[in-house]
């Protein structure tokens, strides 16, 4: 069974966990490094700034009750109509279990509550796994190209998916 748990500033610890674990095991799926969360960026006025972004909202999922995912929704801007999903990442040990549903499926319920019309992602384009995911969701491919890749050729890919007509 999972369950889900919205963090606030005092769970930065849980943040920090699930953050750096997510970093290590899957660096391919992440604009940020664990090195740029560790040492002189692992401080925990960091990680309480993180989880204190105005209208954010921060999930973790829990399995056997253990932390097992993570995921994000936050503003995509003042005035706009739409929300990001970001920083998504399920534990190897529960992948397979519905984890990545129920988290996405939480933020599309905050996204749904802001009045937002439509939810927002990046994925990094070799992560065809976390693509299909989101597609199973009703994201689809916006066309637009996304943030500039470490490489300075790839782009990231940018999904969308409309919360009015669904």
């Amino acid at each position: 069974m999972v369950e889900l748990r919205v963090l606030e500033s005092d769970d930065w610890p849980i943040w920090r966990e699930l953050r750096q674990a997510a970093l290590a095991e899957a660096p391919y799926a992440f604009g940020s490094t664990l090195a740029e969360w560790q040492g002189a960026g692992d401080r925990e006025d960091r990680w309480r700034a993180r989880l204190e972004i105005p209208g954010a909202l921060n999930v973790v999922a829990l399995v056997e009750g253990r932390p097992a995912g993570m995921v994000s929704g936050v503003p995509a801007g003042q005035g706009e109509d739409s929300v990001e999903l970001i920083s998504m990442w399920v534990g190897p040990q529960a992948r397979g279990r519905g984890v990545g549903d129920c988290l996405i499926l939480e933020v599309e319920r905050w996204a749904a509550q802001r009045g937002a019309t439509s939810l927002r992602l990046s994925v990094m384009p070799d992560n065809l796994r976390a693509a299909a995911l989101y597609e199973r969701h009703g994201f689809t491919d916006t066309g637009v190209p996304g943030d500039l890749l470490p490489d300075g050729t790839g782009r990231e890919k940018l999904m969308a998916k409309d919360l009015v007509n669904r």
